[in-house]
């Protein structure tokens, strides 16, 4: 049960996290020929999910454990080996405290910085209209857990600056996504270069998804089955249902608030406080669910 549950928190988080990704997909595709329309919808699929999703996994158990070997990171996280399984244990606060400060960075980001539908106004107005704190905000954040995390391990304090370093990085790539689909519906360019440019922003949303997978668990092959049943889902609403997706105005909201808890959760058990495993898919579901509701009573009710 903690496993279907598990999948389940993994294929909605990935999919309501994603439906920027999706939306961005829908109106470059909308520009494509049938061929290469068909080429991203069918091969594209193989590639987000078993490249991306399964080669991140791998990426990251290997730079967390890298005394596994390539080989023998590849081995651990698909194997039940023992020996593999205490060193990824061994090693998981540093994967967790840098997952769980870009996690936390994204939030704020989005509380601080991205345009927004309201769904807790006082909250959000207040720190939208104060967004220039955000730099300063995450900065003393980083600062103080970095501090705390020399006390007990340096490696977990480098692990969490390399997790502000891949927050910053990644956020350049989507923040030139808006400006670079803009292009794209221009004539002039060509399918080949917009179905790249596809694949490379599937993989710069895809390290959110991968990221706040290991809140949920460390078991990859879990994330590999959640993450990909989430892509799918993704590729699904690409075809035909964005716009339906879209009325939905406050489902980004509980994915940012999903993702403010997965990434606390993650730095809380880096630091030794044991957080169950069926907590995180539970208040995923909740808050995503909650966001939900009240995007359906915010519809434009028919007569």
């Amino acid at each position: 049960m903690t496993a279907l549950l598990t999948i389940f928190g993994l294929c909605l988080f990935e999919t309501i996290s994603s439906v920027d990704n999706a939306i961005i997909n829908a109106e470059v595709i909308s520009t494509m020929g049938q061929k290469a329309r068909k080429w991203f919808l069918t091969w594209g699929i193989v590639f987000a999910v078993f490249v991306v999703r399964g080669l991140l996994p791998w990426l990251i158990i290997w730079a967390t454990v890298p005394e596994l070997g390539f080989i023998g990171s590849f081995t651990a996280m698909m194997s039940g080996n023992t020996a593999a399984a205490e060193a990824v244990e061994k090693s998981a606060p540093v994967l967790l405290i840098g997952g769980g400060i870009f996690l936390i960075f994204l939030f704020f980001h989005w509380l601080f910085l991205e345009e927004k539908h309201f769904g807790l106004p006082m909250l959000e107005k207040f720190f939208y209209a104060n967004g220039f704190w955000f730099y300063s905000v995450v900065s003393i954040l980083l600062s103080v857990i970095v501090w705390v995390a020399l006390k007990i391990n340096a490696m977990m304090a480098f692990g969490a600056v390399v997790g502000s370093s891949a927050f910053f990085i990644t956020s350049g790539f989507k923040a030139s996504a808006e400006k670079k689909e803009q292009e794209l519906m221009h004539s002039g360019v060509s399918d080949i270069s917009k179905v790249l440019y596809l694949e490379v922003i599937d993989t710069t949303f895809s390290i959110d998804g991968v990221l706040g997978a290991f809140a949920f668990t460390l078991s990859v092959p879990l994330i590999l089955i959640g993450n990909g049943l989430g892509a799918i889902v993704v590729r699904q609403l690409t075809i035909g249902n964005i716009e339906r997706v879209k009325k939905y105005i406050y489902l980004k909201n509980g994915a940012m608030y999903s993702i403010l808890f997965l990434g606390t959760f993650m730095v809380l058990d880096s630091f030794g406080l044991h957080i169950p495993e069926w907590v995180s898919p539970v208040v995923t579901c909740v808050t995503i669910g909650a966001f939900y509701l009240k995007s359906r009573y915010a519809l434009p009710q028919k007569h």
